[in-house]
């Protein structure tokens, strides 16, 4: 079955992409910043490939999989069908998780976060692989999902569908894997040459201006407008450098499998509001061990509703079986003890209010001393907190920068709770609002 394209028009900035994708390589990088037009055009190279190949598979991984449906599921690909493939259904199959055309050809949409379903993803073997917004994927996930890149399949003119990867991202830090690899051919994992990546690897930046057919010129604007931080990313589309004057170094951040613990702390630093534009709130799961070293064990920062961050500090509480839940109160006063108290459901768990009366750069000073003696170590990579701690400086001015290190935050409330003799007293408040170094909540 034919399908009109007729009026359907890449952009100028898309037909250059168009022929990026039409090279030998096996691997390619879209970057650049914000609706440039990165994710739809590469829908609409994944669905022409479908057609191309009856019985084909493809995967579209993002870091959350309600992410994936969502932005991929009911946004995208319909406006791909719409405007380049009017007329043909792609019919989802819900409890699997993909797209299925009429030859056959499935498109699976996935989540790096969901353990269970991830499983089931990675049993098959697929023609193409596109990561989705990759700054908020690690190196090594990039690397598993690699392995499935293996369908042997057949085109309808009997050639054999190449294999391809896509991945795109709006541009963070040069230290950044996809950055290393593509651009400096560098493998991250050891700073080894690629060896074939003059021939299989590929990178085109994309930036809004090039798709200003398609978006309203306030918009653009806008992205103009953001504090130097944000208008790189989303408006330049640029990679920037981590910060000379940083507290933290690369070198300084090791990764490590974590020993038996023998104290595990969850550090919560509330955004006071939740709206799209405001800051995160930092969550931050760190644990002591039997080696004397500090672990940082989970980073689930994000914007959250207050009923929202309070239920995943309990969860994280729970999951690691941690002894204490460590709270900023400097926004939300006793609001945030409310929200842990309620989210607790009348059980008792231990609690400590802190109140920040030193700058954010004074408390962080002693933190990143223990990464640079070699006392503090990562269980996993986690890019968005490495990147906010390498950007972090003595002077950091959180309006320049358009944003609140509400990670860094976190972790160093964690660690300042794991490595008390490093840091001068702070006040701490326990549920009922006397004043005392711990505080216990229950019904």
């Amino acid at each position: 079955m034919k399908h009109d394209q007729s009026q359907f028009q890449l952009t100028e900035k898309q037909c250059e992409v168009r022929k990026v994708f039409a090279t030998g390589a096996k691997y390619f990088l879209v970057y650049g910043g914000s609706r440039s037009g990165k994710t739809f055009f590469i829908i609409y190279a994944i669905i022409t490939r479908m057609l191309k190949a009856p019985g084909s598979r493809h995967v579209v991984f993002r870091q959350d999989g309600v992410d994936a449906k969502q932005s991929i599921g009911n946004e995208t690909v319909p406006a791909v069908l719409s405007l380049a493939y009017p007329g043909l259904e792609l019919r989802w199959r819900e409890k699997d998780g993909y797209f299925e055309a009429p030859n056959g050809s499935q498109l699976w949409l996935a989540g790096l976060k969901d353990k269970e379903r991830l499983d089931k993803v990675l049993g098959k073997e697929y023609a193409t692989v596109y990561l989705n917004e990759a700054s908020q994927i690690t190196l090594e996930a990039y690397t598993t999902v690699l392995t499935r890149l293996a369908q042997s399949v057949m085109q309808v003119d009997g050639r054999r569908l190449a294999l391809k990867c896509y991945i795109d991202l709006n541009p963070t830090v040069s230290a950044h894997w996809t950055y290393q690899m593509f651009v400096l051919g560098i493998h991250p994992d050891g700073s080894f040459a690629i060896p074939d990546h003059a021939e299989n690897y590929r990178y085109i930046t994309v930036n809004p201006v090039d798709n200003s057919d398609n978006l309203p010129p306030d918009y653009i604007e806008s992205l103009r407008n953001m504090p130097e931080r944000q208008r790189k990313r989303y408006f330049e589309g640029a990679f920037t450098a981590d910060d000379d004057n940083a507290l933290w170094r690369r070198g300084y951040i090791k990764h490590d499998n974590p020993p038996e613990m023998k104290r595990i702390v969850v550090a919560i630093d509330p955004a006071a509001k939740s709206e799209v534009g405001s800051d995160e709130t930092g969550i931050i799961v760190a644990g002591l061990g039997i080696d004397d070293r500090g672990y940082i064990l989970s980073d689930d920062s994000g914007k959250y509703r207050p009923e929202e961050w309070a239920r995943r500090a309990i969860s994280l509480h729970d999951t690691y079986e941690a002894d204490c839940i460590v709270a900023e109160v400097n926004q939300g006063g006793e609001m945030v003890e409310a929200m842990i108290k309620a989210a607790a459901r009348g059980r008792t768990i231990r609690y400590r209010a802190v109140t920040a009366t030193r700058a954010k750069q004074v408390r962080a000073e002693p933190i990143a001393a223990l990464y640079e003696q070699s006392k503090v170590r990562h269980a996993e990579s986690f890019p968005q907190l490495e990147d906010q701690m390498c950007a972090f400086t003595i002077g950091f001015d959180r309006k320049a920068q358009g944003y609140s290190p509400d990670r860094v935050d976190a972790l160093v409330w964690a660690l300042t709770e794991l490595f008390p003799s490093i840091a001068k007293p702070v006040k701490a408040v326990d549920y009922f609002g006397s004043t005392s170094a711990t505080g216990w909540m229950g019904g």
